[in-house]
């Protein structure tokens, strides 16, 4: 399992025109996490994501998220497990089909809300628009 965390002030997902998830707490600290799954995924690299992403500190004060009681936005991203080691064109054989994923990256949201945080999630194979603002910026690519 690969994720993209950042931290952000506020973030939302838009699906057709419409807020599907979002994140905006009066204290401006949140975290977006971009999750791509797979093939080879379970509930071993869940259970070790959810750990991290609730633990890490990357908020101010050297917080984590559950610190913090920092809100998270859950995000589907097939592409990340995209290969562009060769040629042009990226390979996404690495990455687990929907049937597999989905239920995964529920679970990723599950195990978050199960630690105690907010969460608000996109939409599983839609065509969505991240919206963000970084914070600092924080980026960090978390393989688990």
């Amino acid at each position: 399992m690969r994720a993209v965390l950042q931290r952000v002030t506020r973030a939302r997902v838009v699906v057709d025109g419409e807020v599907v998830g979002e994140v905006d707490p009066p204290g401006g600290q949140a975290l977006v996490l971009l999750v791509g799954v797979a093939r080879d995924d379970g509930p071993e690299q869940v259970a070790a994501l959810v750990r991290k992403t609730a633990e890490l500190r990357v908020l101010r004060g050297d917080a984590s998220a559950v610190d913090a009681g920092a809100p998270v936005l859950v995000v589907s991203q097939f592409t990340l497990q995209g290969d562009t080691r060769r040629g042009r064109r990226p390979s996404w054989s690495a990455a687990a089909p929907g049937d597999v994923a989905e239920p995964l990256v529920d679970a990723v949201a599950a195990g978050l809300r199960e630690r105690g945080l907010e969460v608000a999630t996109g939409r599983f194979g839609a065509d969505m628009a991240v919206e963000l603002v970084n914070d600092g910026p924080v980026t960090l690519v978390l393989d688990v």
